[in-house]
């Protein structure tokens, strides 16, 4: 069958049924023993590389129709899939594999006065619901995920992406069939009409948690619509505050210069680079060679009344800030300065901007310590990039998405984010008195 053939099929399916179905699989799901989560996902490595001409083809399809259709050229990067990034999908889904298993761990028994014996263990959420843009390694990224914490996934991808993601899907639910596990773990909504997604929101009887990753739009819509519960993240306005310990030597400076060019330039389409530089007043003579660093790498740099007059002395060509360029993620080469105090006016901007990542340059360890304290974001990172609040960078291998709201989970969602507990109680014929 090939890929449009697929996602014909899977388009005549109705999102209820489609909820049935991953029902069913995730009760399969489970409980299946490590050893074989491990093995699908080797499988499904392995129909990556087996259908990579399949796969590029179905890619090109999209590539094309979003150049016909004007999409803006970093879109189109995002869609673009080639032998080496499909290889790096499969690779990542094999790191996914050596992953410590979550599901069914338990904690150490604790008898109570009754005599019955309490503990918890952890299980998957059970169906997910993932809606996301672009980026069809997304749609691996998240079924290797689902898998391997026991879960089955129902993925909702944009218009753009409709021939890789039912290229892609085909290859999984192969390696599912290929394992003997129902293909249903991992299904793709295909027609990208906005009623198809608001059925999934709506499937609060068959779906346990929705997913977005993408604009702010896309998650204010969830939210406003779902009666499935909604974990929010991936969008916030990232902060980096330099104290004036950070600049006392020059080679201080170059430090705050690399971290700040990383924060920034790395990856400027990402959720987790800088947005706004908050500058201690008492730092600012070394704001022009940041400033200029970050200007010769394309950043369009926007300052307030004193940043820009220092800058402006400078040499180093900026633009007078507005209101607006504060508290907005820009998601691009794009940065807002705004000179503070210090530490006590930093921490009052953040809290007013702030909930993603935050990072503060300091060598006083009180300084940091207030920081770490005080900031009521997912992520507090002292004396290094905003760039490290990644599932990859943190220890968790992977990543389903980074959560800004903090019931359930907070900051980047692994496998373990996937789970929850439910309670064990062992008795001994005991009746409650």
């Amino acid at each position: 069958m090939t890929a449009v053939e697929a996602a014909g099929n899977i388009t005549t399916t109705s999102v209820y049924e489609m909820g049935v179905r991953a029902r069913a699989a995730g009760r399969v799901l489970r409980s299946l023993p490590t050893a074989q989560k491990v093995a699908v996902l080797h499988a499904i490595a392995a129909e990556l590389r087996a259908r990579q001409a399949g796969i590029l083809a179905a890619n090109a399809q999209d590539i094309a129709a979003a150049q016909a259709a004007e999409l803006p050229a970093h879109m189109v990067d995002r869609l673009r899939l080639s032998a080496s990034s499909l290889e790096g999908i499969a690779a990542d889904v094999e790191a996914v594999a050596a992953l410590p298993d979550p599901v069914g761990e338990t904690t150490p028994e604790e008898v109570q006065p009754s005599g019955i014996r309490v503990s918890r263990r952890r299980v998957p959420l059970g169906v997910l619901g993932v809606i996301y843009e672009s980026r069809p390694n997304v749609t691996v990224d998240v079924a290797a995920l689902a898998l391997m914490s026991g879960n089955a996934v129902i993925l909702r991808g944009g218009k753009e992406t409709v021939s890789s993601n039912a290229a892609l899907e085909e290859a999984i639910r192969a390696a599912l069939h290929a394992q003997h596990l129902p293909a249903d773990a991992v299904q793709v909504i295909h027609d990208p009409a906005r009623e198809r997604m608001r059925e999934l929101l709506r499937l609060d009887t068959l779906v346990d948690a929705i997913i977005p990753r993408g604009g702010a739009g896309l998650h204010r819509y969830c939210v406003e619509n779902a009666t499935v519960p909604v974990i929010v993240g991936g969008i916030g306005v990232v902060h980096v505050y330099l104290d004036a310990s950070f600049t006392a030597d020059p080679a201080d400076v170059e430090q705050a210069v690399q971290i700040i060019r990383n924060a920034k330039v790395q990856k400027p389409s990402a959720c987790n680079a800088l947005d706004t530089l908050l500058v201690a007043r008492a730092a600012l003579p070394a704001l022009p060679a940041i400033a200029q660093d970050l200007v010769s790498h394309g950043v369009d740099l926007r300052a307030d009344a004193e940043a820009w007059a220092v800058l402006s002395g400078a040499g180093v060509q900026t633009q007078p800030a507005t209101d607006a360029d504060y508290g907005t993620e820009f998601l691009a080469l794009t940065a807002s300065i705004r000179v503070v105090d210090g530490l006590e006016e930093a921490l009052d901007f953040i809290a007013q901007h702030g909930n993603h990542t935050d990072v503060i340059l300091t060598h006083d360890p009180a300084q940091a310590e207030r920081f770490v304290q005080d900031v009521d974001s997912a992520a507090v990172i002292v004396n290094a990039s905003p760039r490290f609040n990644d599932g990859g960078q943190l220890g968790l291998g992977a990543e389903v998405a980074i959560s800004t709201q903090k019931l359930h989970a907070r900051g980047p969602m692994g496998l373990r984010e996937l789970t929850t507990t439910k309670w064990v109680v062992r008795g001994e014929g005991q009746s409650r008195t």
